[in-house]
């Protein structure tokens, strides 16, 4: 099962007459990492928050926006007057102190000191915190749908790729073949140039030839390669998150390719081996997005 690691999702209700909006937004990332930007009412459950996200969403960089919407309540504040005048009296003492001619609102200072802007003296109720979960909840569902729905396009992608790639594995075969009989003929004009047929072992030139085909054949590598692809197919139908597995498994293929490549000697399989490695190189870009 394929889930893209770009999702988003938007849960909106009702809470004591106050519009609470829950958005979460997912990217691309090698962890998880959570970023919270939570309204006041919900600041001492973060952790708790984050608990359940990290649960749910595994990885990605997560963007979590947690705000009361177009509502006056949203200023809901108290003033702590002790405090606020304690720095009121300090600010204006030091003013004179330092003999400042400058007209300043020590009040305007002091109102922004800290601590001074204290939020709401309500506090969040065990009923309001588990309709906040249900909403929670509906948002992750959402981002989870939105993974899976740009997974399957991601994975049909992927798939399409895959099938390329052993089609044109299977186009190597008749400029393989070619290939031999081209070696072989090149080695025996070579011998014949240098030393005549004739004078040459031809027990020992037989060895050498087969050693050389040897070294240049390529059967099992496209037997690997092709059991990689078949591996790599079946990956992706395994329901766990399986992004970084089929990293792993892309890198075999590549490895195949490459030794492909450089026992070609060929310069029709070469054309084919860049195909290749052009379609490897556009899976990999996709898996990069792949949780």
């Amino acid at each position: 099962m394929i889930k893209s690691m770009t999702g988003y999702g938007k849960a909106v209700a009702e809470q004591e007459g106050k519009k609470l909006c829950i958005e979460i937004r997912t990217l691309n990332s090698k962890q998880l990492d959570v970023y919270t930007k939570i309204c006041r009412f919900y600041k001492e459950k973060e952790s708790l928050i984050r608990s359940v996200i990290s649960k749910e969403l595994e990885r990605g960089k997560i963007d979590v926006a947690i705000y009361f919407e177009n509502n006056e309540d949203v200023s809901d504040f108290t003033i702590n007057k002790n405090l606020l005048l304690k720095y009121y009296e300090e600010i204006k003492s030091i003013s004179a102190e330092a003999n400042n001619k400058f007209p300043t609102d020590h009040f305007a200072l002091a109102m922004r000191m800290p601590d001074v802007m204290l939020s709401g003296g309500e506090k969040l109720s065990d009923e309001e915190w588990d309709k906040f979960l249900i909403s929670l909840n509906e948002a992750l569902k959402q981002v989870n749908d939105f993974r899976l729905h740009e997974g399957g396009i991601l994975g049909e992608d992927i798939k399409k790729r895959i099938s390329l790639i052993l089609n044109l594995l299977k186009e190597i075969e008749p400029f393989e073949k070619k290939r031999m009989d081209i070696i072989k003929e090149r080695i025996q004009k070579n011998l014949k140039e240098l030393i005549g047929v004739d004078k040459a072992d031809k027990n020992r030139f037989e060895e050498e030839l087969i050693y050389y085909l040897e070294k240049i054949d390529i059967t099992e590598e496209k037997v690997r390669l092709k059991k990689h692809c078949d591996y790599f197919i079946g990956t992706m139908k395994q329901p766990d998150a399986n992004g970084r597995k089929l990293g792993f498994i892309s890198q075999e293929i590549g490895r195949e390719i490459n030794t492909i490549g450089s026992k070609a000697n060929d310069a029709d399989i070469q054309k084919l081996i860049v195909l290749i490695k052009d379609e490897l190189e556009k899976i990999k870009e996709q898996l990069l997005n792949i949780l």
